[in-house]
């Protein structure tokens, strides 16, 4: 997945019960015929704004990545939403309740409609939800704490844990108390889907039913090109839209999205090219931010050949304390970067930049160099070690910034490999075809050290790259979403970190941080917790 908050401090959402009050709607189709439940439509041109062409299917289950999650978190509503600094607030739920932290009650708002005109429903929740399990899409991880999720990772009958009460009430049985599991519901996954949706998966994958502010316009996903969103007239809730749509442009050079913002072909732009840190702010003063954002960044190696069994750990730590985090981060990023002391992010509660074993983070070269020919006395290195990266998403810097240590530091040839986009390349990697170290990172779906950890190097977790297991990791995993305080699973989390400095998944390299500039056409822009704005807010001057 790809990236996210001045450094915000991200509360504490472990509430046992969450609750609003229900709201009104009205009712219309899609095509917008009858009166619209949140009000007149903005007039003038949509917002446009970058983006990267998804993956996959615009489906919940399917989308691990921020190309398809940028338009998934515009067109869907979760039970619950986050707002910009991380706080959780209801959405279309009514309530969330449990007396144990094991069996919770949900009750649906009612009155809520899709942008078909068809009602949300509880059904909608529960019939979503279990698909995907029953069909292990790439985001089943996130119900393993639900009854009937198989840790094999292998067949998910979640209908053991997931049981509709009535049109607005369901409950989940989870396998063991878990008191923060209300908040993770604002992420895509945990979006409903519509009767028709779930009638039509290919349909609602081209062109999905919305529930949330905006929805896809007619013929709006132009491949390769742009995805176009309208306002969707049935949305009454927090996060109406105060424009007339989004046009997400599809950039395959970052430096191109730049050009058109400073040229006025672009309004919002959330990703700086590294050629411009050291001018955006003064060319756009007053029309930019740099800020904290829960994003992490870091690059694989896949455990086979010279990075397999003890040898590839010793290699790892070895490419790990041969990089300068400090040096890159300053000559490449202005600073607008965080050196990595962990494996999640400073903005999330219980952040510790003191964990043992974390000094395998630090620029060493001398004992880069030691831990290399140890491993070269078990078998003697060859070959060239790359890097791969997607070439549209302004990395080649970097990985040349890094490649070039790793060949004064370790006396090894080492050079970048580009793909031409953001989806083949997540496809050799998913597909486990990349035979090189290759670029990650992580942007957080809900604000939880947790979700750094549990999605990426849990062993069935929805993106483990690399295929990475540890029985013990995945054992503090469990304890740690069962704990009772958020301390003590802050705790138990970083027990787990000291796992992954010994291991080394992946070499952790930085966080990121939200860096971005609008255009003077364009007011009320806020970037929000994981870097991304907060679209349905912003409005034409």
């Amino acid at each position: 997945m790809s990236f996210k908050k001045s450094w915000l401090a991200v509360p504490a959402v472990l509430a046992l019960t969450l609750t609003a009050c229900s709201g009104g709607a009205g009712s219309a189709d899609q095509s917008g015929a009858s009166a619209a439940p949140a009000g007149d439509v903005v007039a003038g041109d949509p917002i446009r704004t970058n983006g990267s062409e998804p993956q996959h299917p615009l489906l919940p289950g399917l989308t691990t990545e921020t190309g398809g999650g940028k338009v998934l978190d515009a067109t869907g509503a979760g039970l619950v939403y986050y707002d910009a600094k991380g706080e959780t607030h209801n959405e279309l739920a009514e309530s969330i309740e449990s007396s144990d932290n094991i069996t919770w009650t949900i009750k649906v708002k009612e009155g809520k409609k899709f942008s078909d005109g068809s009602d949300i429903k509880a059904k909608n929740f529960v019939d979503a939800w279990v698909l995907v399990g029953a069909e292990n899409q790439d985001n089943a991880f996130f119900f393993e704490p639900v009854k009937g999720y198989d840790d094999k990772g292998e067949k998910h009958d979640l209908a053991q844990g997931i049981k509709l009460v009535d049109d607005y009430t369901f409950t989940v049985e989870l396998k063991q108390a878990e008191a923060d599991f209300p908040a993770r519901l604002g992420y895509s996954v945990f979006q409903p889907l519509a009767d028709a949706a779930l009638a039509d998966m290919d349909a609602q994958g081209e062109n999905p039913i919305a529930s949330g502010p905006y929805m896809l316009a007619e013929n709006g996903w132009e491949h390769n090109v742009q995805i176009k969103l309208v306002p969707n007239p049935h949305y009454d809730g927090d996060r109406v839209a105060k424009n007339a749509g989004l046009n997400i442009v599809i950039y395959n050079d970052m430096d191109a999205a730049y050009n058109d913002l400073q040229g006025g072909n672009l309004d919002v732009l959330d990703a700086i090219p590294t050629s411009a840190f050291d001018t955006f702010q003064s060319e756009f003063e007053g029309r930019s931010v740099i800020q904290g954002a829960a994003v992490f960044q870091s690059f694989a190696i896949p455990q086979k050949g010279h990075f397999a069994g003890e040898e590839g750990k010793l290699r790892r730590q070895a490419i790990s304390m041969a990089i300068n985090r400090d040096e890159l981060v300053k000559a490449l990023f202005n600073d607008t970067r965080k050196p990595a002391k962990d494996f999640t992010s400073p903005v999330v509660a219980g952040y510790n930049d003191a964990i043992p074993g974390n000094e395998v983070l630090t620029f060493n070269p001398e004992k880069a160099k030691e831990l290399w020919a140890q491993a070269d006395a078990m078998t003697p290195f060859s070959g060239k070690f790359e890097i791969a990266y997607n070439g549209d998403g302004g990395h080649k810097d970097w990985v040349d910034a890094v490649t070039n240590m790793l060949r004064n530091n370790l006396g090894i040839e080492a050079e970048g490999k580009s793909f031409p986009d953001f989806k083949s390349f997540r496809n050799e990697i998913t597909e486990r075809r990349i035979e090189t170290a290759f670029r990650t990172g992580w942007q957080g779906d809900y604000p939880s050290k947790f979700n750094f950890l549990g999605p990426l190097y849990g062993t069935t977790g929805s993106s483990n790259d690399t295929g990475y297991s540890n029985p013990k990791f995945d054992e503090l995993l469990t304890k740690a979403a069962g704990s009772a305080s958020l301390d003590e699973a802050n705790k138990i989390l970083d027990e787990a970190q000291q796992i992954l400095f010994q291991d080394m998944p992946v070499i952790p390299t930085w966080y990121g941080g939200a860096s971005a500039a609008w255009s003077d056409s364009v007011d009320n822009v806020e970037i929000n917790w994981k870097s991304v704005p907060e679209y349905h807010n912003i409005t034409r001057k």
